[in-house]
């Protein structure tokens, strides 16, 4: 094999292991992705379809009781509300829940630091981490509350505060660590939402429901959907988080075309090979045809060394791309910050992804540069 020929095989080696490094990185965000934001939204959502509040709780409560595929279920009100803590003050979100709401996203085994309500007070709640040190506000001090105010809805003269807030002063007993998708949140007891929106006790703005089985998710949203009927919307977790799961589809479409473009540039020189092969056994091809070789043949030679460097090179790229991936995974030498190793994730796809598209260009490029025609090898 000439120089040229172990180079296209060198280049080809180093671009599926990269390709198969990055992907393997994509995949284990991803999967740290899907992990932040587990606890936001369930397995289904029902909202209501023309306002904020659930029609019809007693329908709603009685068929979720009575559906066999249904482990969980908890009610939800959540909104803006303002939190004041002395002089310093956050445009927080109020999610209040019910006793059960642990049953469907345990966010209580997310606190760090102090304790989940055990909704014997209405006022007891979680806070986001964030935001309680942007207040500066102490967890679990019977001496330091904070104040949540709720616009109070209606008209007339506003003659006082009292005319235009709610108010409820909060006891934090604990936080949990906030990512995107829980920033600026405060977890509450239900009959907190209630009272600042002057809502009873039996109102809802939206139900959150855990599943036997998640897979059987669009068959549960289906069956449900047919029974409440068309005045509420039921979502799944995928639909409930749609902007996510385009964001992330698209960064690895970007991926793969980024990667893609590159191999599809390595593979020139696996056609510089090809052509050097043809340059340096011109004499040997001359032979063979005198002898009675038909060309067809001849391009079958050409075309199968093109084969044969590309599957070396996706081979060896596979097993480098492997090694490094499981190196990182249980040793976390590369760190993304100080505490946190880039985090890796080896999936059986991105084998056939990473050798699917290295074998697709690879076969286009030796099946085009293999086309000699007569005229070139009688040619002195």
């Amino acid at each position: 094999m000439t120089f040229i020929t172990w180079l296209a095989a060198f280049a080809m080696v180093a671009a599926v292991a990269a390709m198969f490094i990055i992907i393997s990185v994509f995949s284990g965000l991803e999967e740290i992705n899907k992990d932040m934001i587990a606890n936001l939204h369930a397995d289904l959502t029902i909202k209501s379809k023309t306002g904020k509040v659930l029609p019809d709780m007693d329908k709603i409560r009685k068929t979720l009781q009575q559906h066999q595929d249904i482990a969980h279920f908890s009610k939800v009100i959540e909104e803006k509300v303002y939190l004041g803590y002395k002089d310093n003050g956050e445009i927080a979100y109020l999610r209040g829940v019910d006793s059960a709401y642990t049953s469907v996203n345990p966010i209580d085994k997310n606190i760090f630091y102090g304790k989940y309500p055990d909704f014997k007070y209405s006022n007891e709640v979680v806070m986001e981490n964030g935001l309680d040190n942007r207040l500066s506000l102490p967890v679990n001090s019977s001496q330091d509350f904070a104040t949540i105010l709720m616009p109070k809805p209606g008209k007339g003269i506003i003659q006082q505060e009292n005319d235009i807030f709610n108010k409820k002063d909060i006891y934090v007993s604990g936080v949990f660590p906030g990512n995107d998708q829980l920033d600026n949140y405060i977890i509450a007891p239900i009959e907190l939402a209630q009272q600042l929106l002057d809502l009873p006790k039996s109102v809802s703005y939206q139900i959150v429901i855990k599943l036997k089985n998640p897979l059987n998710a669009e068959l549960v949203k289906s069956s449900l959907a047919k029974t409440l009927g068309d005045k509420i919307v039921i979502k799944t977790k995928s639909e409930e988080n749609a902007a996510f799961w385009k964001m992330i589809n698209t960064e690895k479409l970007m991926i793969y075309l980024i990667f893609g473009l590159v191999i599809f540039i390595t593979t020139f020189n696996l056609a510089g090979a090809i052509t050097i092969l043809q340059l340096d056994k011109k004499e040997q091809a001359k032979s063979l045809i005198a002898l009675g070789f038909n060309m067809t043949n001849l391009r079958m030679i050409y075309f199968f060394t093109g084969i044969l460097i590309v599957s070396l090179g996706i081979l060896c790229g596979l097993v480098i791309g492997s090694v490094v991936s499981w190196l990182q995974i249980y040793t976390g030498w590369f760190k993304a910050s100080e505490t946190l190793a880039f985090p890796v994730k080896i999936e059986l796809i991105n084998y056939f992804i990473v050798a699917g598209i290295a074998l697709f260009f690879g076969l286009t490029i030796s099946f085009i540069f293999s086309k000699i025609n007569r005229r070139y090898i009688t040619e002195n």
